[in-house]
């Protein structure tokens, strides 16, 4: 008998159809515009450019990127960046459902008039900050820093230290964006060290205020010396603080990492943070400070340019009053019941035929907040082969590869996840 004509291994249209990354894809594009990428992908086969058995994934990767997809961060990033950083809690996520519609977003119900924008939210601020004069909120940690050095500083000099002078993702630069508001940067010190001599001898008339940046994406450590908020205070000049990850308050879970009230007590001038960090809530730029400075930055015009819509306002307004967030879950969750988790997981994947392996493993905060702040965990081991179909499943499962092996990391899944992570598991064992 002659080999098998390879064409004849092309799955029939129904079957690639039923796949579970297509199906996914029908609810997001409908079945007719599915039904051609399928077919698309079956005609690629019979000429050979692709093997029947990749003509599912074929027909999903030449579709469009659709809408956002639910998926599950089993990477053991707290705040993953790729990801959307803080995943919101529920009563924020119904916050944003309820301000899809028609809201009372800028208008004092019992007067008809026109109120303060977003005054829920502020009012949530201020009092989960006491130490702050005045509040505003932008649409993100760079613009409010934007906005600082604009109303601030704009044709004067911010003297920062040079190392502070940092760079996150994407090349995105801090000096770059100063020096875009018309600012001009007076360096001081060096890589390792500063001292407060270095800054006095900066300062001056020309300068719009002294700006202190937590690295918070790297850590320098040996011979190394920085200034801080309370030693910068008595120079006569403004001190602005970027904490940068939104931490509020300080937390027992990560002592080291900087915070907006303990800036403010010891005398800032101004906070800048993001809100959609450590703070567990929507993307947006948190400005917390004087009444003066605050009220200032708040009437610039490009305050208007910068302004945050109803749906963030609505999720940061239900983040400040329900803290537990689920950021604030994954950075206690217990190592102990991560563990328990990791096995019951196992004897199901194994009972099914599955190879699969409980594992410890260390997590990370992510999303440039304390950096080099370990967290103890545990998660699953499978075959590194499992990633791929894993990641194109439905709902996508995203762990990370260690060793060659696929660790799917238990701190940031939620335990009513479980289930899910074990059927798609399942699904790609066979």
């Amino acid at each position: 008998m002659g080999a098998v004509d390879p064409r004849r291994r092309v799955p029939r249209t129904d079957v690639v159809l039923a796949d579970p990354r297509v199906a996914a894809a029908v609810e997001v594009w409908g079945r007719e515009r599915v039904k051609a990428a399928v077919v698309g992908a079956q005609r690629r086969a019979r000429v050979g450019e692709i093997d029947p058995e990749e003509v599912p994934a074929a027909a999903v990767a030449s579709l469009p990127v659709g809408l956002p997809r639910r998926v599950v961060n089993a990477t053991g990033v707290v705040l993953h960046t790729n990801l959307g950083r803080a995943a919101l809690g529920v009563r924020a996520v119904g916050a944003v459902v309820a301000a899809a519609g028609h809201t009372d977003v800028e208008l004092d119900l019992r007067s008809g008039r026109r109120a303060r924008r977003g005054r829920d939210a502020l009012e949530a601020l201020a009092a989960a900050v006491p130490a702050a004069g005045g509040v505003h909120v932008v649409n993100n940690g760079a613009a409010a820093l934007v906005l600082a050095a604009t109303a601030l500083a704009a044709g004067r000099e911010i003297v920062v230290s040079r190392g502070e002078l940092v760079e996150i993702g994407d090349g995105f630069r801090l000096p770059d964006l100063l020096v875009s508001t018309g600012a001009r940067l007076r360096e001081v010190g060096t890589t390792n060290r500063t001292s407060v001599a270095d800054y006095a001898a900066a300062v001056g008339p020309e300068t719009g205020f002294v700006l202190k940046v937590h690295p918070s994406n790297f850590v320098v450590s040996g011979f190394t010396a920085s200034v801080s908020v309370a030693e910068l205070v008595p120079l006569g000049v403004p001190v602005v603080v970027d904490i940068g990850s939104g931490l509020l308050a300080p937390d027992p879970v990560l002592p080291a990492e900087p915070d907006a009230a303990g800036a403010l007590r010891a005398g800032a001038a101004l906070v800048t943070a993001s809100g959609d960090k450590l703070l567990g809530g929507p993307q947006a730029g948190l400005l917390l400070g004087s009444a003066e400075v605050v009220e200032r930055l708040r009437r610039h015009p490009l305050a208007r340019a910068l302004r945050v819509d109803k749906l963030t306002l609505a999720a940061l307004a239900a983040t400040l009053r329900d803290p537990e967030t689920p950021t604030w879950q994954a950075l206690r969750a217990d190592a102990a019941g991560l563990r328990a988790r990791a096995g019951r997981l196992r004897d199901r994947l194994v009972a099914d035929g599955c190879p699969a392996e409980v594992v410890g493993c260390v997590s990370v905060v992510g999303g440039g907040g304390a950096p080099g702040v370990e967290l103890p965990s545990w998660g699953v081991a499978l075959p590194e082969r499992f990633a791929e179909p894993l990641r194109m499943g439905d709902p996508p499962v995203l762990g990370r590869v260690v060793r060659g092996r696929l660790l799917l990391d238990l701190r940031c899944v939620p335990e009513s996840a479980d289930e899910t992570v074990w059927a798609a598991v399942a699904r790609v064992a066979g």
